[in-house]
């Protein structure tokens, strides 16, 4: 009988729709209030980049309105009378080079370490993981004599070879947590029907692990895209900078500051990140959430 279950006064409910009600309200105070804190330097750096060279000198000018009206000189100086296309050109050279580079080698030494099982395979993941964490500040200095005895100090070449000492142990360890998820009875379907281990990776790892290989190609991307260190170390000529240093080296001379083009720089040279991680958040977020559970996993055996 449904009038024997005993049932919940509303009066009972209130406290609770209460706290849930000030949970909502404190909720969105708080991401508000990020939002608006990690919103200010770009509006900032827009603002900036939309006034006049006198403007911005002007103390007494509110810094975060326009006062004396929109113009785009500081971007029309910045791409006519600067290397900054140049700048541009080598990033985008740089990059895609590392990515690709990347992206081979991590797929290969994923799929070998996740999928071909072998004596010390579990030990050589972690230790390719540990090397990540292994800073850029100190590796700069013997990477400078390598970079200096092969010849191509001085050049961004010589970044295409730094930069996956950077990338390849993360992505390759983003893609092991990936390609261990896959079931093993794909592979033995596969050896079954006769396809080798390369069959094996482009047309069933591959696939299937796409959104772990977009991830990976991300992480890449935004490592190569704003390094900083290797750049600032081996490079010192304007035709082979990159963003991040050229863009400041050739804006700032001495105690002068060109921060109207000094924003502007900066607008554009975050343009294509922020648009990869408009379109492909989602990709990236499950290749970090799927590395973090192969991470959890590694250790959970090891305790064992």
């Amino acid at each position: 009988d449904l009038h024997s279950f005993p049932t919940r006064r509303s009066s009972d409910l209130e406290p609770v729709h209460r706290n849930r009600r000030w949970a909502l309200i404190a909720s969105y105070f708080f991401l508000i209030l990020f939002a608006i804190f990690f919103l200010l330097p770009p509006y900032y750096m827009i603002v900036t980049s939309l006034k006049s060279d006198a403007e911005v000198a002007r103390m007494a000018t509110n810094p975060w309105i326009i006062a004396d009206g929109l113009t785009f000189d500081q971007f029309k100086i910045l791409f006519n009378n600067t290397d900054f296309l140049i700048f541009f050109k080598n990033t985008a050279i740089v990059t895609v080079c590392v990515v690709v580079i990347t992206m081979v080698i991590s797929v290969l030494a994923a799929f070998s370490l996740g999928r071909m099982r072998f004596w010390g395979s579990g030990i050589l993941a972690t230790g390719i993981f540990l090397t990540y964490l292994v800073p850029d500040t100190l590796l700069f200095i013997p990477m400078f004599q390598i970079v200096k005895w092969i010849g191509l100090l001085n050049s961004y070449w010589g970044m295409v070879l730094v930069y996956p000492t950077l990338t390849v142990p993360f992505c390759t360890w983003i893609m092991i947590g990936y390609f261990q998820s896959i079931p093993k009875e794909l592979d033995e379907a596969a050896l079954i029907d006769g396809a080798g281990h390369m069959q094996m990776l482009l047309k069933i790892f591959i696939p299937v692990a796409l959104p772990g290989i977009i991830a990976a190609t991300i992480f890449a991307f935004t490592v190569s895209w704003a390094a900083f260190v290797y750049p600032m170390a081996f490079l010192y000529s304007s035709d082979q900078q990159v963003l991040t240093v050229g863009t400041v080296t050739s804006l700032i001379r001495g105690d002068v500051y060109k921060w109207g083009m000094l924003m502007a720089g900066a607008l554009v040279a975050a343009t294509p990140p922020l648009v990869i991680y408009a379109f492909l958040m989602d990709y990236y977020i499950a290749g970090l959430t799927r590395s973090e559970e192969h991470t959890s996993e590694l250790q959970s055996q090891n305790r064992i």
